[in-house]
């Protein structure tokens, strides 16, 4: 049996990296947040091939003491938090004191800093688990940290790193995280000696301007609540500027970007009857809550928190962006239409009213139902017989009403009922189908088994569909290559900022390619192939189902009805959609007689 001993220091720096330092965006983000913590009003980050080889941040905030600098690099130290009082009501971004300790471990790190009263700056350096002595240098006020070779002395986890355009784009949303939280801070970031962002100090709805675009700013509306010391405050965007993916969702508590359950289940209650449920809102909101309400230690990332009154958080959320979006639609409404009402006022005679007149608006008028005829013993000896006149007329209402065989419990369609439904005759009496969700379902299994199969049918576009995408959405691309033909797409850059799709799966729509493409890239992205092809390939697939499936108000003829009829009846768990909702009822004859008193 193998004895137990204490592993070097070095080791156990080295498997913290593991968790804290993922990638370079990572560090960033962690040298970022210092940055911030330390008062700095402008801040400059150089990145080289993404960040793998060189990332240096530099800041004009308070700066290190030299003899403090050998202290930064070591684990658990910090300036930030002394007891578990501090811990329970934390306000900076850092406090855990392992980050730069981490990077130490597995890069090559240069610390510089000069703090107000120094007359120069000191700089220290750090590699494989050695420092060396504080040296002077020349540096402004502020701080300088710089990290090169990214994993250089763990070469098995170097080569989980992704691509130079991947890692940047990962980087380039972290930087915009954070210029986000801060607008009042100035930020630039370079890349490969080439200038992409310089953002001055600004006001809120500036810097979301020019982070998101103006076209953001155009259709959002100005979220503002405050009760007690509860504050929410940002931008939300209408319906009418909805996303097909979670790409401009920006939560900041306490300004601390995170990705927090309870907040994105409010905001969904609030879009909840206002937008479709394949589409997402953009928002960027901002709530300040008191430090020991709420727990930021419950992550290695701290990019999860923890509410201790979790309920009336999202109470609160809920309402103001309910109220929020629900004054702005109110405005924008057109009047209601006014209905006269009969009125029996003194000296008036009472006029009653008619029943009106319900628009039954059948997708293919004056059908004659041959399909029903042909799918029929009695269709098929009629044509033996050379007769070729349909088995029912819908111009001669006396003619009888064939039943549809009973191998078809779904029996046969009548007609589409307020673009939504397909009203169907079987042997019972009537089928009410929500034409979506069923078609939805039958897509769904179709996908299931050919990717499960492997042999996810391709239909190559002969004008391919291109669309603007951000440098993560065309790194992503062009890593997963291998994921994206397993889903039977064909996706390549064919710009800077533009994708094209020149294949995709053949049961989807052409008319939806960029949609479902974007879908595809944000689960790729945001999970990775791995996890988004078996532990989420269900989602997945249900997503890209939803956008082949036949939408409202989409026409369809008899036979398509049908066709949808005869599909639901040979797939499994037709029943109900991807979302667990039913697809279809039974009204029966008897229930249709008790309706109209017919027999009492």
């Amino acid at each position: 049996m193998s004895s137990i001993q204490l592993l070097p220091d070095l080791l156990i720096n080295q498997i913290a990296a593991g968790e804290v330092i993922e990638r370079p965006a990572s560090a960033l983000k962690e040298l970022l947040e210092n940055s911030l913590d330390a008062g700095a009003t402008d801040i400059a980050v150089q990145l080289e091939s993404g960040g793998i080889k060189l990332l240096r941040v530099r800041d004009n905030g308070g700066g290190i003491a030299p003899e403090q600098l050998p202290l930064a690099l070591m684990r658990h130290a910090t300036s930030k938090i002394a007891s578990l009082d501090d811990l329970q009501r934390v306000a900076s971004m850092g406090f855990r004191g392992e980050a730069l300790a981490s990077m130490a471990a597995v890069a090559q790190v240069t610390l510089t800093s000069r703090n107000a009263d120094a007359a120069h700056a000191w700089k220290i350096e750090a590699a494989d688990g050695t420092q060396s002595a504080a040296a002077p240098a020349a540096h402004a006020h502020g701080t300088s940290v710089e990290i090169r070779e990214l994993y250089f002395n763990t070469p098995a986890r170097r080569k989980f790193l992704k691509s130079e355009s991947t890692e940047f784009a990962w980087c380039e949303e972290t930087f915009k995280r954070i210029a986000l939280s801060r607008p009042d801070v100035a930020f630039t970031l370079q890349h490969n000696d080439r200038m992409v962002w310089q953002l001055p100090a600004q006001n809120m709805q500036q810097r979301i301007t020019a982070i998101l675009g103006s076209e953001f700013g155009q259709h959002a509306v100005n979220v503002e609540r405050q009760i007690g010391a509860l504050h929410l405050y940002g931008i939300a965007a209408l319906p009418a500027y909805s996303r097909s993916t979670r790409d401009e969702q920006y939560f900041f508590v306490n300004g601390r970007f995170v990705r927090d359950k309870v907040l994105m289940h409010a905001v969904r209650q609030a879009y909840q009857d206002i937008l479709h449920h394949q589409r997402h809102p953009a928002f960027v909101l901002f709530i300040e809550v008191p430090p020991e309400q709420v727990d930021v230690n419950v992550h290695p990332a701290k990019s999860e928190v923890r509410f201790r009154e979790s309920q009336g958080i999202h109470q609160f959320v809920f309402h103001a962006l309910q109220d929020a979006l629900s004054a702005t639609m109110q405005e924008s409404a057109p009047a209601p239409a006014i209905i006269a009402a009969p009125e029996n006022k003194p000296g008036n005679s009472f006029v009653p009213m008619q029943q009106q007149r319900i628009p039954f608006g059948v997708a293919q008028q004056q059908a004659s139902y041959r399909l029903w005829e042909s799918l029929t013993e009695k269709g098929d000896e009629g044509r033996e017989k050379g007769n070729t006149a349909p088995a029912f007329d819908a111009t001669l209402p006396s003619s009888p009403f064939p039943l549809p065989a009973v191998e078809h419990p779904l029996g046969f369609a009548l007609g589409q009922l307020s673009g939504i439904y397909i009203l169907a005759q079987n042997q019972q009496g009537l089928i009410v189908v929500d034409m979506h969700a069923a078609h939805e379902r039958i897509v769904y299994e179709k996908l299931k088994v050919a990717f499960d199969r492997q042999q996810m049918p391709t239909q190559p576009l002969l004008i391919p569909v291109t669309f603007s995408a951000d440098t993560l959405d065309i790194a992503t691309a062009e890593e997963e290559q291998e994921a994206l033909h397993q889903l039977g797409f064909e996706l390549a850059p064919i710009s800077t900022n533009t994708l094209a799709v020149r294949a995709m799966p053949a049961m989807l729509k052409q008319a939806r390619a960029e949609a479902a493409a974007r879908e595809v890239l944000h689960e790729l992205r945001e999970f990775g192939a791995s996890r988004a092809l078996t532990e989420r390939r269900n989602e997945l697939l249900a997503t890209l189902a939803c956008h082949s499936a036949v939408r409202a108000n989409q026409q369809l003829s008899l036979p398509e009805m049908n066709a949808i009829l005869r599909e639901m009846e040979q797939t499994e768990r037709a029943d109900q959609c991807n979302h667990g909702r039913p697809t279809w009822f039974q009204v029966t004859l008897a229930e249709l007689d008790a309706m109209f008193m017919r027999g009492t």
